[in-house]
Formats: C-alpha cells, structure tokens, sequence
C-alpha cells in the first residue's frame, strides 16, 4: 500500500478536511487513493465520517454502523457510537431519511468501508503522536434516490460546521464491461451527444474505448466540481455512469450546498480532484476496467 504522506502534496497549498477516494483493492487504486488522503488535514479533528455505498443489501436512506471498533492490521479506530445515535436520533426528528442499521455481517463485507481505514490509519500516524491520540469514525452507507441525499445532506450539515469533524467519502466511478450488468457505455466518433452500449463484436478504432470511458468519467467529475447536486445527480440519470458511490458523493454535495449558503457571497465549497486513473486502458469490448477519482473539499 502507498503510503498517502510519501506522495507530492498536490492541494494547492490548502489543507481539506473532506476528501472523495476509491474502495478498489490497494494494488489497483492505491496510488490514486493516496492523493486524497495526501488533503487530508485531521489537525483538529476528533472524529472521521466514513460514507459509502452498500454492495451486499438493499436500503433506502442511511445505515448505521454497529461495532465498536474496526481493526486494521496496522491497528484499531474507535468507533462513536454516541454521534451514530445523535444522527439516528435527528433522522427520527426530521421524518427523514429512513435510518437503520447495517446488518452486521453484511458490514464486516462491506470494502466500501473497509478500504479507506487503513489509509485513515496511516494518515493518523503521520499527525498524531500516538495512536491514543487518533480521531474516532463515524462509519455509515448511504442509499436512496436524490430526495434522500437531500435529506442526508441536511443531517450531516451541522457536523460540517465543526471544525473537529472530517469527512471521507467512498466511491469508484464509472465500471465499464459485461461484468458490470453489461455496461459498455462509448461515445460513437468522439460525439458526446452519441453514447451507445458496445457489444463483444465491436472494436471502435476512433476514439480508444478507454478514452471514451475518460470522457464519460470527466462529464460526471465537471458536474461534481459545479458544486449542484442537481447537475451531478443530472449528469448520471443523462449517461448512467455507473458511479457506484452516487449517494453518499450525492449526499456530501447536498451538504456541501447547504454550508454554501451560509458563505454570502465567498467561494462555495465544492469537490476539486487531483487525481483520476483506470485500472486498464482498453481497447477490446470484451474487457472491463473500473476507475478511480481523488478529489478533495474545503471549507
């Protein structure tokens, strides 16, 4: 694993304390990972939410970690139960979004949150003197359609105004062959407005499949950037990107939103990525590939 403190500093001279990285194994998109966590700033932090999406169970709103720690094999996060029930307690309050558990076996399966604690770890020793010191996690999934990002967006809004709270959000983007419910998504002669589905038998010369997977990836990131929820969740219902991690980015942009209002007139805060890489560069229909964005938000 690439360790995030190794790597160039690439946030323009700002520290964040809201990053957006990969859950794919380390061998694959551990050097992009390690650009996010490379933002990472948990000076003042006292506690890490971990969003991801599910990949093993069905839900609508939020799912709740019930564990107490979550071991890595370089060592243990605390888990705050205590926020898990703050945010379970004003979801009730609210009407929304639906809150429940996650089942626990279905959580020790979960990668979408597993992935990101070892980096967390390594970044934590990088800042803190002793592991004593370390922030606890806020592990949570987030599921549903745009009202429920919405709504989870307003949850998370007043933990977004405390300094002592950081935020990683856990998502690949787009994941492109028959292995992913046949999705094989290519803009015909380089023309945005032409997105067709690929078959084995096609072998598009102009532009290379994995350029138009770039293309398609980039549409998704530029409407991320905007800062609108609105374009982003636009932009995948227009190309179905297979962005796995839609709701919780969904719902941190939802967040991120709302914050900016309160900022009068000042620059909004919003994702910036620095880092975007496939785990292949194909050329054959036949293949698949999945990709990988870093990008980091401040505010």
């Amino acid at each position: 694993m690439h360790s995030p403190s190794s790597f160039p500093f690439p946030c323009l001279g700002t520290l964040a304390t809201n990053l957006l990285k990969s859950h794919a194994g380390y061998a694959y998109s551990g050097r992009c990972s390690a650009w996010a966590f490379r933002c990472l700033d948990l000076s003042k932090a006292k506690r890490v939410f971990v969003l991801g999406p599910t990949h093993y169970f069905y839900f609508t709103g939020l799912a709740l970690s019930t564990y107490s720690k979550y071991s890595t094999p370089l060592g243990a996060f605390t888990v705050d139960q205590q926020t898990l029930r703050d945010i379970a307690a004003a979801a009730e309050s609210h009407g929304k979004p639906e809150v429940r558990n996650i089942p626990r076996r279905r959580e020790i399966d979960e990668h979408s949150l597993e992935m990101e604690i070892a980096f967390l770890y390594q970044r934590c020793e990088a800042v803190f003197a002793t592991p004593a010191e370390f922030p606890s996690i806020v592990p949570m999934l987030v599921s549903g359609g745009a009202a429920d990002e919405k709504a989870t967006g307003r949850l998370l809004l007043p933990y977004l105004r405390d300094p002592e709270n950081a935020f990683v959000v856990s998502s690949d983007f787009c994941h492109w062959g028959r292995q992913f419910s046949d999705y094989r998504p290519y803009f015909k002669g380089n023309d945005r407005s032409k997105l067709v589905n690929l078959r084995d038998s096609d072998a598009p010369p102009q532009p290379p499949i994995h350029e138009s997977i770039r293309m398609l990836d980039y549409e998704a990131i530029e409407a991320m950037e905007t800062g609108s929820h609105d374009a982003f969740v636009d932009n995948l219902e227009e190309t179905d990107n297979s962005v796995c991690g839609r709701h919780p980015i969904g719902a941190m942009m939802a967040a991120l939103e709302l914050l900016g209002a309160d900022s009068k007139g000042e620059d909004k805060p919003r994702f910036k990525h620095v880092r975007y890489d496939r785990s292949a560069l194909l050329t054959d229909p036949t293949k698949s590939s999945v990709s990988y964005v870093s990008a980091y938000a401040t505010f």
